[in-house]
């Protein structure tokens, strides 16, 4: 594996992230907390290894720019922009959430997992979206 192959394990590691997350929340919804557990943390672990992944790859190859040109630009960066702030919060909010599952009353896990839930998500699903429009569009 090569550099050049890393966006694609990030995209499949994000997508991978996504599923686990939806499953997630299928389980909880049926009041299936072992396998809710299980699949929450694995989409945390699968988060984990696309950051690192993601670092590496950033730190060998640096910023790569958006080569579309007109009204797919502007689509380009409306996803991006946004994409980038959640990503960035989404990290604290994960972490406050897990650790109020592991340690506090489980109602406070519940309002904040209604919100962590819906961020992740998006920040996952749109990670895909900027891979295929920063890769795989015609220029």
């Amino acid at each position: 594996m090569s550099y050049t192959d890393l966006p694609t394990l990030n995209a499949l590691l994000n997508s991978t992230s996504t599923v686990l997350l939806c499953a997630g929340y299928v389980f909880i919804r049926a009041r299936n907390v072992r396998a809710h557990r299980a699949c929450m943390l694995a989409a945390l672990g699968v988060s984990a290894a696309f950051l690192v992944s993601y670092l590496i790859y950033h730190a060998q190859v640096g910023s790569v720019p958006f080569r579309g040109q007109g009204w797919i630009r502007t689509v380009y960066f409306a996803v991006l922009i946004p994409h980038v702030v959640l990503a960035a919060g989404i990290l604290p909010l994960i972490g406050v959430t897990l650790w109020r599952a592991a340690y506090g009353p489980i109602e406070k896990h519940r309002r904040i997992a209604r919100w962590t839930l819906p961020l992740w998500l998006y920040v996952s699903v749109t990670g895909v979206v900027v891979y295929v429009m920063l890769y795989w569009l015609p220029v």
